[in-house]
């Protein structure tokens, strides 16, 4: 059974940058089109930025030009390189396919942007 386990989050001031890891036990991240998801409190889960297999990527207006996602296809691992952190961005962040499926939501990883 393939899993998708999240690290690389944590606390950091506003400004700051964190770099996000998600790794995959079998051949997901580079078969499927992926992406970087998040919740924060009391709001819904949404998608901040997405990869396809061909490494054409795309972002959430709220992010674009501050967060990079990528891909190591040889290491199964995909990668959210967050920038320029703000208060806002504090969530629980997720990867999954894009469009995501049931079978691979992890736990998260928690990033918080405070002073």
């Amino acid at each position: 059974q393939v899993q998708l386990v999240e690290s690389g989050g944590g606390l950091v001031q506003p400004g700051g940058s964190l770099r996000l890891s998600c790794a995959a036990s079998g051949s997901i991240v580079r078969s499927y089109a992926m992406g970087w998801y998040r919740q924060a409190p009391g709001k819904q889960r949404e998608l901040v930025a997405a990869i396809t297999s061909g490494g054409v990527t795309n972002y959430a207006d709220s992010v674009k030009g501050r967060f990079t996602i990528s891909r190591n296809n040889a290491k199964n691992t995909m990668y959210l390189q967050m920038n320029s952190l703000k208060p806002e961005d504090t969530a629980l962040y997720y990867c999954n396919t894009e469009p995501p499926s049931i079978r691979y939501w992890g736990q998260g990883t928690q990033v918080t942007v405070s002073s």
